[in-house]
């Protein structure tokens, strides 16, 4: 969820600070420390010199992995009748969980359609 916040705001702004994943996810800044640090220590994230998060490739590739399955899984979840708001929450909880293969079937499927 974390990548995924960072990636989002880095879109809407030229950068991106601890503080702003706080106030966007609605944590509290000892809790998005504790996870930045998890995951510069996962080489997943660097804090520069400013303390602006900069995603590494690593981290960059999976947060947009994870952001096409919340955005397809959403839109297939609403597509079967579910409210957006409920079909956006049950996506983000769906999409550390599914595999590839499903995930793949599902994809597809919306791409038919």
């Amino acid at each position: 969820m974390y990548l995924e916040t960072i990636y989002l705001l880095s879109k809407q702004k030229t950068s991106v600070r601890a503080i702003d994943v706080s106030e966007h996810m609605g944590f509290s800044k000892p809790s998005v420390s504790r996870a930045m640090g998890l995951l510069r220590d996962a080489g997943l994230l660097e804090v520069d010199k400013n303390g602006f998060l900069v995603l590494t490739d690593e981290g960059l590739a999976k947060a947009k992995k994870i952001y096409e399955r919340h955005t397809i899984l959403t839109s297939f979840l609403v597509s079967l009748g579910v409210k957006e708001d409920i079909a956006a929450d049950d996506a983000c909880k769906i999409e550390h969980h599914i595999s590839d293969d499903t995930f793949e079937a599902i994809k597809k499927h919306m791409s038919e359609k």
